[in-house]
């Protein structure tokens, strides 16, 4: 059987004791594998470990017991970090936090620079990176200048010219207007379908999860429910009493079901929702 690109076994995290309180456990014996090529998605609300969870996959945090591994290797050897990190880009919910240089270009060209890449294989991937965000054009403009939406995809394209496995998304639409969500979501699942880049996706967004090949929710540092956004979306009021919404057309359904309409639960997009309610001949 194929191994997974990432695994967590058995994994508690405790953040360290702050001014005499107690630490805080914000992960709770998480088993976790996530495969090579697929695209996850991580559901919760605040405070439910899911950016800790994030943080778990490149080594930024480090399990108080149990273990993660990154394409075999131990988060916890120090020796194996470099490798890690090359196979995990991160990219944050604040694209300021990212951006680095004057243009975009030197700033996509800031982490090959530092892994030693030859200037020719640089320039390669610069316009290789930009090209896969759709973002090409904007080479030589100030990345400070751009919009939200537009200064999150550069951000994404100097992770992926680092020609990682992985990308891990920590709520990287948070701070962005609904026309830059949509934006990021199209690379993000451009990149996952032709690029063949795994992706880890935290969010608190439901209509960004539709497309993902797997749900995990967490809730108070524990995996509570995993599987298809189908079969998740389908546990409404379980999804209510972990404090969730549920996508519009997911609770259109859920409606029109207590009404006594024949509607499926699970139902997800306006296209299966006209399907259902006006069929064709």
């Amino acid at each position: 059987m194929k191994e997974p690109l990432i695994r967590f076994t058995n994994v508690n995290f405790i953040y360290a004791k702050t001014h005499g309180e107690e630490g805080q456990a914000a992960l709770k014996d998480v088993n976790l594998e996530v495969f090579e090529g697929e695209f996850v998605a991580v559901l919760g609300h605040n405070g439910s470990g899911k950016s800790t969870l994030a943080k778990h996959v490149n080594a930024l945090l480090t399990p108080t017991s149990g273990q993660v591994t990154v394409a075999g290797f131990d988060t916890s050897d120090q020796d194996s970090v470099w490798e890690i990190r090359q196979k995990v880009g991160m990219v944050f919910q604040n694209p300021d936090n990212q951006l680095v240089a004057t243009t975009v270009e030197e700033d996509v060209a800031f982490g090959p620079e530092n892994l030693g890449v030859p200037s020719a294989e640089i320039r390669r991937r610069v316009n290789a990176s930009l090209e896969a965000v759709d973002m090409l054009s904007y080479s030589l403009h100030s990345p400070h200048q751009l919009s939200g939406g537009q200064k999150q995809r550069v951000a994404i394209a100097g992770v992926i010219s680092m020609l990682p496995k992985c990308i891990v998304l920590d709520e990287p639409t948070a701070m962005l207007d609904p026309d830059g969500r949509r934006e990021v979501m199209k690379t993000i699942h451009r990149l996952n379908k032709e690029e063949g880049i795994t992706v880890l996706h935290i969010t608190h967004h439901m209509d960004e999860v539709i497309g993902a090949d797997r749900v995990i929710v967490m809730d108070e540092g524990r995996i509570v429910l995993e599987g298809t956004p189908r079969e998740v979306f389908s546990q409404v009021d379980l999804l209510r009493s972990l404090h969730l919404d549920v996508p519009q057309v997911t609770d259109l359904a859920e409606r029109l079901r207590n009404r006594g309409y024949s509607i499926p639960k699970g139902t997800l997009t306006v296209n299966e929702m006209v399907m259902l309610l006006c069929p064709s001949d």
